[in-house]
């Protein structure tokens, strides 16, 4: 018997209800040592999930390590994107091991986790693989982290994939969140959050509507 098709989403893809963002130390000092990815770019990336997870109503953690006395503030995007928001601070680097970050994933409940943060092989390895050994799927966005080196960074990523975590980009963060143009209720908000942080592809859906009045759930 072939196998049939069905018009429906993988399991693996993310919804908006489905998991719990944890952005991580993305700071003034662990951003002036990384070298991975510009940090115009780490900065662009960082608001581009943050206004996505606001959007989407996506459950998020926000932690930072040694706020007051050594690492400096949460960019400002974030905090735009979630204003008021509460931001737990660490000592421990890696976040896992911090007992009042664990509380706070405990009281949301769910088992599909989504790390972003600096530096990948330290403050988002340390909880990627610490979650995984406890049974949570994880996923990380690559472009949002960064690291002291390239060479830091890959090595990272590729332990993380190693051991069963999945990686994925910014820009596709947001638009598996939407995952479909005929979702009327969020495509002001996609695209909002494309045209403003989307670089290129922002670019592209500002000119298709002044020029041609055209948008992405149009059929040709």
């Amino acid at each position: 018997m072939p196998i049939l098709a069905t018009p429906t989403a993988g399991p693996s893809l993310l919804t908006p209800t489905d998991h719990t963002l944890i952005m991580i130390d993305h700071q003034s000092q662990m951003a002036f040592a990384t070298h991975s990815i510009d940090a115009t770019l780490l900065r662009t990336n960082a608001a581009l999930v943050a206004h996505a997870a606001a959007g989407f109503g996506v459950s998020t953690i926000i932690t930072s390590v040694a706020e007051k006395s050594f690492s400096g503030p949460v960019f400002d995007e974030i905090k735009e994107a979630f204003p008021g928001a509460e931001v737990t601070d660490r000592t421990s680097m890696n976040t896992w091991e911090d007992a009042n970050v664990i509380k706070r994933v405990n009281a949301i409940g769910k088992d599909r986790l989504v790390l972003a943060g600096l530096w990948t092989g330290v403050c988002i390895a340390g909880p990627a693989l610490s979650a995984l050994a406890q049974g949570f799927e994880v996923y990380f966005i690559s472009d949002c982290c960064g690291d002291v080196s390239v060479e830091a960074h890959e090595r990272a990523v590729q332990r993380m994939i190693q051991a069963g975590a999945r990686p994925m980009t910014s820009l596709q963060y947001l638009l598996e969140l939407q995952r479909d143009w005929a979702r009327g209720e969020t495509y002001d908000l996609t695209t909002g959050i494309a045209r403003k942080f989307g670089g290129a592809y922002g670019l592209g859906i500002i000119y298709a509507k002044t020029m041609f009045g055209a948008s992405e759930g149009s059929h040709g």
